[in-house]
């Protein structure tokens, strides 16, 4: 494949906001190509064969976590630290490093998947047909490491455009596929429930190709544009061995691994304990119903919340780093209390739309709107889980990877007791109450750890005023669902449930900043602070509090 580019154009460096944006734009293409191919696959498999899909897709996310959440996320934090004092031979060196890596672990997971999917299926998630589920996704982790330590290190650079295009690109061929094989095992068999189900998964393998890629052509084009802006200057690099390269790679990325599996690591053990944990106290139909529900819609729509913390995540690391690393304590503090802001002001309206609108979100989606209070419950804690996420990215910039991987774990432990003294008695509700709690708990700590160590300041005296915006927009939320639901109630359901979320829409883009600005949430400084655009949508609620001040 040949690509052809400019090698006279440098690339630009991406700001904190620009990077949070670049990245959340990808991730809410990627989560709305996600929801896509969920939909079709609800009409084409039945309960059994979601179960399969979402134990293969949920081992392959875990297992890409493990073998890539980390070491990515250290790449980007010792590349940018070493950039930013000049070591720009040092930072290429572990760029390399990385990419031996996966490469190496790819090869190795893959094979590993394969080989040990019937014990997985049958031993461990009670499905022995779910097999060939697993099988169909493994030979994806083959590129999958590598694609992450290149993205990594882009990050690291400050250059966020090539990880997003590439997130884009892995979606739309992979949702293309999966539909299309599983719709042409349906077409040869509709009870095959497992062939739907691995042919879905296979969709993953075209992803992967995809994404590679794209990261190949735009690291030819970084690899131009470094020759095209280098400068003679001394460079106090050394040269390192792979072995003391991996020494901090590791030291980094364990603890980051640990941090960064948490939320698939409870996902996954949500899947499995709806299951195991509720046998014998409830009917095997609802417990089936409510496994399906919650790997297929619930978890669905609450990935919409965390878009944003995903990609501020990923960008605050190399800022943070950088500035710590030249010692800047007072950038660290501003940079950090920004982040953690953006992630509240721009989750919370994401969350109260998807949760208290639930039912109607989830009708209009799925097959129909069976299981909405699971959606809702769920949907609801990703606000806790946004507010973990972030900060655990600041930790690790600062260099505190531990105290987010102590608060972790601690939190997982927490939840894993509290699942088997509620799973037995509230079902998935008292299942995904110890996921919220562990997210409750996580970010506590954080946030704790964070005040000790930086200038770290949220919205101060503020949160009165935000927590009675919130109150006020949810209330206003749920009256609109029912009124729209009621008045539509001899429209075809779809067409109702279509109408409710424009309603509810509409109403939030308004009320939501309206009340921001005139409760004082945020204030006229602040404001001037946003990027153009954010200020421009906000500039008529502004003019209005200045003459309501003037009357």
């Amino acid at each position: 494949m040949h690509f052809r580019y400019s090698e006279e154009v440098p690339l630009k460096k991406d700001t904190l906001l620009k990077s949070t944006l670049i990245l959340a734009a990808a991730a809410l293409v990627a989560r709305a190509l996600g929801i896509f191919q969920r939909v079709p696959l609800d009409y084409l498999m039945d309960d059994i064969g979601i179960i399969y899909y979402n134990n293969a897709n949920g081992i392959y996310l875990l297992l890409l976590v493990v073998a890539t959440a980390g070491i990515p996320s250290a790449v980007s934090k010792m590349v940018s630290g070493r950039y930013a004092v000049g070591r720009v031979s040092e930072a290429q060196q572990v760029y390399r490093a990385a990419l031996l890596f996966g490469a190496a672990a790819g090869v190795i997971i893959t094979l590993g998947l394969w080989l040990i999917a019937p014990f997985i299926a049958s031993s461990i998630l009670k499905e022995p047909d779910a097999a060939s589920a697993i099988r169909a996704i493994a030979p994806s982790l083959l590129l999958f490491p590598l694609i992450a330590m290149m993205r990594g290190y882009f990050q690291g650079r400050q250059f966020m455009t090539a990880g997003g295009i590439s997130q884009i690109v892995e979606q739309i061929l992979r949702v293309l596929a999966a539909v299309l094989i599983a719709w042409v095992f349906y077409s040869m068999d509709k009870t095959d429930e497992r062939g739907i189900a691995s042919g879905a998964s296979f969709g993953s393998v075209f992803g992967s190709i995809g994404a590679f890629a794209i990261m190949m052509y735009y690291a030819r084009k970084l690899k131009a544009s470094d020759k095209a802006t280098e400068e003679k200057r001394r460079d106090p690099s050394r040269s390192l061995s792979l072995s003391s390269i991996y020494r901090e790679l590791f030291g980094l990325s364990i603890p980051i691994v640990m941090t960064a599996i948490t939320v698939q690591l409870l996902y996954t053990l949500d899947n499995m304990m709806i299951k195991s944990i509720t046998v014998g106290h409830f009917a095997i139909e609802q417990i089936n119903h409510w496994a399906a529900v919650y790997g297929m819609n619930a978890q669905s729509i609450a990935g919409i919340p965390i878009i944003l913390a995903v990609a501020l995540s990923q960008s605050i690391i190399p800022l943070i780093s950088s500035s710590h690393a030249v010692g800047d304590k007072e950038q660290v503090g501003r940079q950090a209390s920004l982040a953690v802001r953006i992630a509240l002001y721009s989750g919370m309206p994401v969350v109260l739309i998807l949760g208290v609108g639930a039912y109607s979100v989830n009708g209009l989606l799925f097959q129909n709107a069976s299981g909405a209070p699971i959606v809702a419950m769920l949907t609801l804690g990703t606000l806790f889980q946004i507010g973990m996420m972030v900060t655990n990215s600041i930790l690790l910039g600062i260099g505190e990877p531990k105290k987010a991987t102590m608060h972790a774990v601690t939190g997982v432990i927490l939840k894993v007791i509290l699942s088997f003294a509620l799973g037995p008695v509230f079902g998935v509700y008292g299942i995904i109450a110890a996921t919220t709690i562990c997210f409750v708990w996580a970010l506590t700590f954080n946030i704790m750890s964070l005040k000790k160590r930086t200038k770290f300041k949220v919205i101060g005296d503020r949160w009165p005023a935000f927590l009675a915006t919130s109150a006020i927009v949810a209330a206003a939320l749920a009256f609109l669902e029912w009124a729209v639901l009621a008045i539509a109630g001899g429209l075809p359901p779809k067409i109702a449930f279509f109408l409710s979320c424009a309603v509810m829409g509409c109403a939030l883009a308004v009320l939501y900043p309206a009340l921001l600005v005139l409760l004082k949430v945020v204030s006229p400084e602040e404001i001037a602070t946003y990027p153009r655009p954010v200020r421009r949508l906000l500039a008529p609620f502004m003019k209005l509090r200045s003459r309501s001040k003037a009357a």
